[in-house]
């Protein structure tokens, strides 16, 4: 940028890198999503579109972000993890956030008649983010397992508010009737009134999404033969496991392994 007088200005803008050798979490919000669900017709209480949709826009947010290692994700938010190591944009909060928001935004919207086919995106939708430091491996696993936790509670809720709904309730009454239940009361009017058994929801809904890198066979056409090969290829992929207890976190010990620090982006 060549030198002028007004120059100067930019001894306005404020220093935001972010503290060194700590976990970086981004973790991004539907802005308004109540009312962007109702205005496009989701399936209550959970539309797998919608969350499919959610995870393929994870999925292509970290195929482009290389030194995010895992993200996770219900409801209309996402939290992406970057390792204590990560150099990205020298550690800019701001670069970093706006970075991960826009594309996931932009996928959101470039991706939605793949998922929604007879559903016209009636206007745009928008996330808001922030970056959260973590100081150890410890907090960074209770963040996570505080995000989980809160999918369970809120499908929970959601499960048996909406079973009462559809049974014909309104939903100030379905309201009033889950005032002041626990757990197992909810898990009780589910298996009596309507013959759920909660433990048997698919995973997804229960349990949230998790995009680990994972080695995956991959077809394609070679551009030199024009023939069919297929090759093992380390890509984002979607589980639905417990994030909460050991077994994932013993199973992917190389999420939590210190990572060759890589060239910052500017």
């Amino acid at each position: 940028m060549a030198n002028s007088k007004y120059e100067y200005v930019k001894q306005f803008e404020l220093a935001d890198n972010l503290l060194p050798n700590t976990w970086l979490v981004v973790r991004i919000d539907g802005r308004g999503f109540h009312r962007f669900s109702q205005s496009h017709n989701f399936e209550k209480p959970n539309d797998r579109r919608a969350i499919e949709l959610m995870n393929r826009c994870a999925i292509e947010v970290m195929k482009d972000i290389k030194d995010i290692i895992l993200a996770y994700g219900q409801s209309d938010e996402y939290s992406f993890v970057l390792p204590k190591t990560c150099n990205l944009y020298s550690r800019r909060s701001s670069k970093i956030s706006s970075t991960i928001c826009s594309l996931f935004a932009s996928n959101y919207v470039m991706h939605w008649s793949d998922y929604f086919e007879a559903e016209k995106l009636q206007y745009a939708p928008c996330f808001d983010s922030r970056t959260v430091c973590y100081p150890n491996d410890h907090v960074l696993r209770d963040y996570l397992a505080w995000r989980q936790a809160d999918c369970h509670i809120n499908n929970l809720y959601n499960t048996t508010f909406w079973s009462l709904v559809l049974s014909g309730k309104t939903e100030t009454d379905a309201e009033n009737h889950l005032k002041g239940t626990f757990s197992k009361d909810k898990n009780e009017i589910l298996f009596t009134e309507f013959d759920i058994n909660y433990a048997k929801i698919e995973p997804i809904y229960r349990k949230g999404s998790t995009i680990i890198r994972q080695k995956t066979e991959v077809t394609s056409i070679s551009p030199r033969t024009g023939e069919q090969v297929t090759r093992m290829k380390t890509i984002p992929c979607a589980v639905y496991d417990d994030i909460i207890g050991d077994e994932f976190w013993n199973n992917h010990p190389e999420l939590m392994e210190e990572k060759i620090k890589p060239k910052s982006r500017r």
